[in-house]
């Protein structure tokens, strides 16, 4: 495959998995069919089989996918704060982020598909978190913002700053920072 072609499949690659993104959040996952995701993408279903043999497939790379677009919103986050206002502007990332995700209503639609997510994404969120707890135990204190930032998105109710607050005072900082 000469380079031209695999810039175009990273590219339909992405624009598929934005259009699962799309068709997740009206459909949910056990109603999602690979035609609405081609439909939503503007290709063919036979370019869609191309790079993606089969939902479960399609669905792996979606994971991963999501999976790197949060870590990437972590990162740019924490680039250039340091100790405090560092993990300060990783937790307004994660208040704004959960306030915008519009998958958000998938605890409602499949409630057990997203228990499992939350399973296996606990502790990478916690590996992310814990190199910018200035203070404390960095284990008991990732996972407690973790946690609680779980909490809220499956149960909601709190507006974004009193998430916001709730997050701070469990990673022990106090007030703006």
């Amino acid at each position: 495959m000469d380079s031209t072609s695999g810039t175009r499949d990273d590219s339909t690659r992405a624009r598929i998995l934005r259009a699962t993104f799309e068709v997740l959040g009206r459909k949910g996952y056990g109603k999602l069919n690979l035609s609405d995701v081609a439909a939503q993408a503007k290709i063919s279903r036979p370019t869609l089989y191309r790079l993606f043999s089969s939902k479960a497939e399609l669905l792996t790379a979606f994971g991963a996918y999501e999976q790197a677009n949060i870590e990437n919103g972590l990162r740019a986050a924490a680039e250039g704060h340091t100790g405090v206002a560092r993990l300060d502007a990783v937790l307004r990332f994660i208040v704004e982020f959960q306030e915008s995700y519009s998958l958000s209503r998938m605890v409602h639609v499949e409630p057990d598909h997203v228990l499992a997510q939350i399973e296996r994404v606990i502790p990478i969120m916690r590996a992310h978190l814990e190199p910018l707890v200035p203070q404390g135990d960095p284990v008991i204190v990732a996972g407690t913002i973790v946690r609680l930032a779980i909490s809220h998105y499956l149960v909601g109710g709190d507006d974004k700053a009193d998430a916001l607050a709730q997050l701070r005072h469990a990673a022990g900082i106090s007030g703006q920072v």
